[in-house]
């Protein structure tokens, strides 16, 4: 479904990351580096999901997502049938449009 939304193919990122595009971001401080725009994990415990930016349109999306967790910048959640797909598409597409202005 990432492949699909991002128009991206997957790439490992480190041992158990499966990132979908990427772009390069440089702070203030000179700290610089590669990230992926979108991606998830397969945890034993749980997934772990890399869709998240901080607009107000993402976090309206969180609301109609499902049965999740969220960590600093994550969602954790146990099926993918506990969450509602459109949603995640919209949540998906959302971030990539962020991060594509906002590092480009």
């Amino acid at each position: 479904l990432m492949k699909k939304w991002s128009g991206y193919e997957p790439k490992m990122w480190g041992p158990t990351m499966i990132g979908f595009g990427s772009y390069h971001y440089k702070y203030a401080s000179g700290h610089e580096g590669d990230a992926m725009l979108i991606g998830f994990s397969p945890r034993k415990k749980e997934f772990s999901l890399y869709v998240y930016s901080p607009c107000s349109e993402s976090k309206q999306l969180l609301d109609k997502l499902g049965k999740f967790k969220m960590g600093k910048a994550c969602i954790y959640f146990k099926k993918l049938a506990d969450l509602n797909i459109d949603v995640l598409e919209k949540l998906c597409k959302s971030t990539i449009d962020f991060l594509n202005k906002t590092y480009q």
